[in-house]
């Protein structure tokens, strides 16, 4: 019986240790410094998050045509050339998105950040699903 509470605790208090490295800055967030704090560090791992499935991508398709260096180079530049494209949909979309906001301030700061984060997470969606087998 002794060896159940102890094997219980033991994963109790595993589960409480994991939550704690999984604090964000959008933990209780209860003012608009911590809001745009939230979303900053959405933006941030969003576009980290873009940038590894970008790479991700590449790598994949490196291994597929990678025997065919004109087909990987023509990939490539495809790949470069559509994601230079969309960061400036990105900027325009989001520069309509957080209209009618000052730029500047707070306000600004966080719809800006907000819709950066979203729409690189859907990018990243898109990239990380081309390819797959």
């Amino acid at each position: 019986m002794k060896s159940i509470f102890l094997a219980l605790a033991l994963i109790a208090t595993t589960a409480h240790a994991a939550e704690d490295t999984d604090n964000t800055p959008c933990d209780g967030i209860e003012n608009d410094k911590q809001t745009l704090e939230c979303a900053t560090y959405n933006k941030t791992t969003a576009e980290q998050l873009l940038k590894d499935n970008y790479q991700g991508l590449l790598e994949r398709m490196g291994s597929t045509y990678g025997s065919n260096k004109s087909q990987l180079a023509d990939i490539t530049a495809r790949l470069k050339d559509a994601q230079q494209k969309w960061e400036k949909l990105r900027d325009a979309d989001c520069a309509v998105d957080t209209f009618p906001a000052v730029n500047g301030t707070k306000a600004y700061a966080i719809q800006q950040n907000d819709c950066l984060a979203r729409m690189s997470d859907e990018r990243s969606e898109f990239l990380e699903s081309i390819g797959q087998e």
